[in-house]
């Protein structure tokens, strides 16, 4: 028996995925569904750490303000603000105003701007596990919140100087991405990932 549950429409879907209409719409069109690109990465890379301590429904609405205050996540421009942009962000109410993680959002695209084009796509889609030694989770209690192959995503990227991205970021990072499908066996976006 798996904890899938029907949603309004009737179809099943991951239990987590029920608890508000933002949460239905990710799960059914981004979440688990492969996500390429260095600066799309970076986005997701950057969420996933401002997320760090807080429920994910947070940041989800707030990504409109993310995207606005941080210049779509695009790498060059981000690495780009000065400590003036960095002041205007902790004043700015359409996000986090965490110091140490709008820092490390700055620090982190100036680091990747010496990364040769496609380097961060490469380098955390590398870490993807095979799906055949992956069974399908019944129960969100098979789903882990940190693997070994996030735990060496996370220590790579350290070594490379990016911040703010322990194993269970790293993890959270893989399962958005689409480099593990950890939807539910009987869930419906299980086989649209």
């Amino acid at each position: 028996m798996s904890d899938a549950l029907a949603g309004p429409d009737g179809a099943l879907r991951c239990p987590w995925a029920l608890s508000t209409e933002d949460y239905v719409s990710y799960h059914d069109k981004e979440w688990g569904r492969p996500v390429h690109g260095d600066d799309a990465l970076y986005e997701r890379l950057c969420l996933e750490a401002f997320q760090s301590g807080l429920s994910w429904i947070t940041i989800l609405r707030r990504r409109p303000g993310f995207r606005a205050a941080f210049a779509d996540f695009k790498i060059a421009s981000v690495a780009a603000f000065t400590d003036a942009d960095k002041e205007r962000l902790l004043g700015d109410p359409g996000i986090i105003r965490n110091r140490a993680k709008i820092e490390a959002t700055v620090a982190n695209a100036r680091v990747l701007t010496d990364w040769a084009p496609g380097e961060l796509d490469e380098l955390i889609w590398s870490f993807a596990p095979d799906p055949a030694t992956r069974p399908a989770p019944k129960r969100l209690a098979d789903v882990p919140a940190v693997t070994d192959e996030s735990t060496a995503l996370s220590k790579t990227l350290k070594k490379r100087g990016i911040r703010f991205v322990g194993p269970t970021t790293a993890y959270a990072l893989m399962q958005a991405c689409g480099l593990v499908n950890d939807h539910l066996v009987d869930c419906a976006a299980r086989s649209a990932s």
